[in-house]
């Protein structure tokens, strides 16, 4: 088995990067309420929103969002 640093802060310019701060940010605006009342395109722009400075996002923004919406479809984070 190959491990990993579980606090592995490294940030990179690419969809696999981008997915894995995805997924905890929106794990956590989610438990903050954050989402509530939001359609689908507003809770992705929240979440972006709170690592906005992520190269993946400043370099493929339109990629960035398609990402994030192929994410929630597949972790069925909006249900």
């Amino acid at each position: 088995m190959i491990r990993f640093p579980v606090n592995d802060d490294r940030q990179f310019n690419n969809a696999d990067g981008f997915a894995m701060a995805f997924d905890p940010a929106w794990k956590e605006c989610h438990s903050k309420g954050l989402l509530s009342g939001l359609d689908l395109d507003e809770q992705i722009e929240t979440v972006i929103k709170t690592f906005d400075d992520h190269p993946f996002i400043q370099s493929s923004p339109q990629q960035a969002r398609q990402v994030a919406r192929f994410r929630v479809r597949l972790l069925d984070l909006e249900g």
